[in-house]
Formats: structure tokens, sequence, C-alpha cells
């Protein structure tokens, strides 16, 4: 995805930051519709800096994680503010639910693998499979 030749420029075109990501520019357009994005405008062009790029690299990867846009959206205005101790601090709480919660997610799934195994156990008995 870190590709030298784009880390080391300044400027980016909406398609530039789509090929290299691999999502489409309708996307890259919605993220900045929910405010996660502030291009420049040249005329009726998108202009991405570098910062832009970054933030997408973020929002991609609390996306991948799981979090809400609503947390991606907190997580960045702290980023944006500098200041690392409480955008530090909304991390680590952030994360935590997000294990909290898959945790219980995976309990829940060995849980229901565990009866379905048991019910196909029982049910090929009967049928003598």
């Amino acid at each position: 995805m870190n590709r030298p030749e784009t880390e080391n420029r300044d400027l980016f075109a909406i398609a530039d930051l789509s090929q290299e990501f691999g999502i489409s520019t309708r996307a890259i357009r919605f993220y900045e519709a929910k405010g996660l994005l502030n291009p420049e405008r040249v005329g009726g062009t998108r202009v991405f800096r570098r910062r832009d790029r970054a933030r997408l690299i973020l929002i991609l990867r609390g996306k991948r994680l799981g979090f809400s846009l609503r947390d991606i959206s907190d997580y960045l205005s702290l980023y944006d503010a500098q200041s690392q101790t409480a955008q530090t601090k909304l991390l680590v709480a952030k994360v935590d639910e997000r294990l909290d919660l898959l945790e219980r997610q995976k309990a829940d799934l060995e849980t229901t693998i565990g009866e379905l195994r048991e019910i196909r156990k029982l049910a090929g008995e009967r049928v003598g499979a």
C-alpha cells in the first residue's frame, strides 16, 4: 500500500488515491462528505495533500478493524488537535471496546459451532451417517 513514490509526493488527485488504496473515487468522496477528508479545490478538481493521504490511511485502517465512522471521526478530530495524550486515551478505550465485542462474538460463535456439531452428530446417528 505505501509505495515510496507516493510517500514523497505532496499532491494527489482523487484517482491517485483511489488506485493506490484499491477503493473507489466514490468512497473517497463519501469520506469527504462525512467531513473525514478535506481536500483543497483547484477549480473543480480535488487536490489532496500528504495530510489527506495520511488521514485516508487511518480511515481505512479504522474501517478494517471494525470501528464506526463516528469513532474514526472522533479519533481524527483529536489527531487534528495534535493532542497525543487525548488521542491515545481515546484509541485505547475504543480498542478495548472493540476487543471486548469481538471476544464476546467469538465466544458466541464457539458456542453456536459446538451446538451445531452436537445437532449434526445426533442427526447423523439417527440416519446412520
